[in-house]
């Protein structure tokens, strides 16, 4: 009997039960509420298989229309004549009826589009001899190609990531780093880093006589930009940094993926004049900023004055030496001020008078355009003139109540002057313009990791003031991703603000494994890639922080779970449409393990939950049941989220699986080839776990 094959996700048996999952063909699922639920049902029912490849953005977006639409699918398939047809008898004229529109074009934008909807049956594998702090950090960095890691991230990071701070490779005519023929994907990457075979790095020449100079540039983004907006949490923000070469196609791009009502600013980073200038030294870059949905920020951002931390430690240092000695205090204050002349802190000379509130200024109660009244001192009833065109910065409420409080000074009977405290006006809405000497960081880096290891990092100054913007310390536990990492300099301004405010921020770094040049200092001080460099920094800057912060800062993360990008660790389907009937029966029995040889429990268990949606830095035990080594990952409600026995080469009795099941896991899995071809024993333990209310799942 042919196989019939179906447009939505197929699953091949596997060859020791041959549990057949078939659909109708050319019919579409329904939509998935989340995409841990996108799961196969196997030939025995209430039994579910783990998803063995990342969602299929076109098969749900298919489920999805046929759902809203119904009268667009026919035969099976959309209809988008049909589609068009009805938002224009929805819409009328808010519908473009013809094919001239305005946007952005370019050759390669259909097949750019494809390679962001196509899934992958990639898995990330932990390295716990390059990680700190395995077992308490919540931050990750992957060392991969960023548009397979995406794709991997969609499962449980879909929606959750508050922040994006990307700085790619910018488009000077060079070569990037990145395979020339990337939309292939996984094979390409694996080949790229020599896991398959020994043709060594590939890379796209890129130069401006090329004729596709834009496209190839605009080819690599569009996919990773794509994704990247879907792990966005609705009041996410993306920053992106870039140069004149692209700026004016990368907003085009930007307004296309996030919408133009979504655009923030386009922020001016200024940093030191470049040597390579012509006609004008160019002293600046740009960083482009986008919101998921813009109409759900907070109306105002705030940071913090710079230089405010040493002024309030100062406060608190004086106010406990001097007590209630208000008059002294302020006097050792303003000569603390002076001694700062050269620092940010002076700034904030003004707010050097201290009571027991804190420090404050006098300043101006009045402001253009403010309430005109009449005012009047409560000591003589004398009328306190207003000037012209000014107005009174409170009514007469609000006048009374600081008043009582303390907070309003007569100079003379009619003039009056308001207590502005520091702690109240701490921070200062963002500019457009950011100032940071290109070198300082280069030097701060130096001193961290060495001299000339790694060229033009980004400042974690500037970027912590974009974090800070975006993902207060009131939030609990907002997730910064950065997919170019580079040097890591996202993850050391995560923690550095971490350290400075309290927050508890996370982080998760992609990087290519991009080779360090042969002759480089990189290279001659052990760094064989730019990974390598990236992980070191974010461990020597972590040890850096928490000895800088001292008792402070001793809670903070500052470690790292290390995954890399890699094959699945299970059969995966891999034939042509126009396979024979004799080819295909060839190729299940070649599908004879469900898991690799070489495959690790904790890989097997890592791919098992990454694509069943769960984090990573999940907390996974290990715990024996009944003489079995399993593993616990998650708690809720007292019951495992998870309880999983990935040992393919011992057969358990059905004694002991109807103990996994006795120990209440929201979810057991199994894998496939644990059974052994014994069905039943699976099927008993099927029947066993419906009666518990255990899901029970295989892979």
């Amino acid at each position: 009997m042919p196989f019939r094959f179906c447009r939505a996700n197929f699953f091949p048996p596997k060859k020791k039960s041959f549990f057949l999952y078939t659909q109708k063909a050319n019919s579409y699922p329904p939509p998935p509420r989340n995409f841990a639920e996108n799961a196969v049902k196997t030939g025995i029912s209430d039994i579910s298989e783990v998803p063995s490849a990342s969602p299929n953005f076109k098969t749900e977006l298919a489920a999805q229309l046929a759902e809203l639409v119904p009268e667009a699918v026919a035969d099976g398939k959309i209809d988008a004549e049909k589609i068009a047809e009805l938002l224009r008898e929805k819409l009328g004229d808010d519908v473009e009826r013809g094919n001239e529109r305005f946007g952005l074009f370019w050759p390669g934008k259909k097949r750019a589009l494809r390679a962001a909807q196509a899934p992958t049956t990639a898995t990330l594998k932990p390295d716990f001899a390059k990680s700190k702090d395995w077992d308490t950090t919540r931050n990750v960095f992957v060392e991969g190609d960023n548009l397979e890691v995406l794709k991997v991230l969609q499962r449980h990071y879909h929606a959750k990531v508050k922040l994006i701070y990307i700085d790619p490779p910018y488009n000077t005519g060079k070569d990037f780093v990145y395979p020339d023929n990337y939309r292939e994907g996984l094979e390409t990457y694996l080949e790229w880093t020599r896991q398959v075979n020994e043709e060594g790095k590939k890379v796209s020449t890129n130069s401006e006589t090329e004729g596709r100079y834009h496209s190839n540039w605009l080819n690599m983004m569009y996919p990773r930009l794509k994704l990247a907006r879907n792990l966005l949490t609705d009041d996410g923000v993306i920053f992106i940094s870039i140069d004149d070469n692209e700026v004016d196609n990368l907003r085009k791009l930007c307004n296309e993926i996030f919408g133009e009502g979504n655009f923030i600013a386009e922020l001016i980073w200024e940093g030191a004049n470049k040597n390579d200038a012509r006609q004008i030294g160019i002293v600046h870059e740009y960083v482009l900023a986008y919101a998921r949905n813009r109409s759900v920020l907070p109306r105002e951002w705030g940071l913090r004055k710079e230089g405010i931390e040493p002024v309030l430690a100062e406060i608190e240092r004086l106010k406990n030496k001097h007590g209630e000695n208000y008059d002294t205090a302020s006097e050792e204050l303003a000569g603390w001020f002076r001694a700062m002349k050269s620092t940010p802190s002076f700034g904030l000379r003004r707010f050097r008078y201290i009571d027991s509130r804190g420090a404050y200024k006098e300043d101006d109660p009045t402001a253009p355009g403010g309430r005109r009244f009449v005012l009047r001192n409560p000591n003589n009833d004398a009328e306190i003139p207003l000037r012209p065109n000014r107005g009174w910065g409170f009514d007469q409420d609000e006048f009374n109540r600081l008043l009582r409080e303390g907070r309003i000074s007569f100079i003379t009977d009619t003039s009056v002057m308001v207590r502005r405290y520091l702690h109240e006006t701490d921070e200062i809405t963002p500019p457009s313009v950011f100032y940071q000497p290109a070198r300082s960081a280069s030097e701060r880096l130096g001193k961290i990791i060495g001299t000339g290891i790694f060229d033009f990092p980004k400042d974690e100054a500037i970027i912590g003031k974009f974090i800070e913007m975006a993902c207060p310390a009131s939030e609990s536990e907002s997730i910064v991703l950065d997919f170019f990492a580079g040097s890591a300099t996202t993850a050391h301004a995560v923690m550095q603000l971490n350290a400075e405010d309290g927050g508890n921020r996370r982080f998760i770094m992609v990087q290519l494994p991009e080779p360090t040049p042969a002759d480089s200092k990189a290279r001659k001080a052990g760094f064989a890639t730019i990974a390598d460099i990236s992980r070191k920094r974010i461990e020597l800057a972590g040890e850096k922080i928490k000895a800088d912060a001292g008792l402070m800062a001793q809670n903070l993360d500052t470690g790292f779970r290390a995954y890399k990008l890699a094959d699945t660790n299970f059969s995966k389907w891999r034939v042509r449409s126009d396979i024979t009937p004799n080819q295909l029966e060839q190729y299940l029995l070649d599908l004879r393990d469900s898991a690799a040889d070489d495959a690790s429990a904790d890989d097997l268990l890592n791919e098992i939950l990454l694509k069943l949606g769960f984090s990573l830095s999940e907390r996974i035990e290990q715990t024996d049941i009944a003489g079995l080594d399993v593993r616990k990952a998650g708690e809720e409600s007292g019951r495992p989220r998870v309880l999983a026995f990935v040992n393919e080469h011992a057969k358990p009795t059905l004694e002991q699986l109807r103990a996994l099941v006795d120990a209440q896991p929201a979810r057991l899995v199994v894998l496939e080839d644990a059974f052994h071809g014994d069905d039943e024993l699976k099927t008993n333990l099927a029947q066993y776990a419906k009666s518990q209310g255990v899901e029970l799942w295989t892979a």
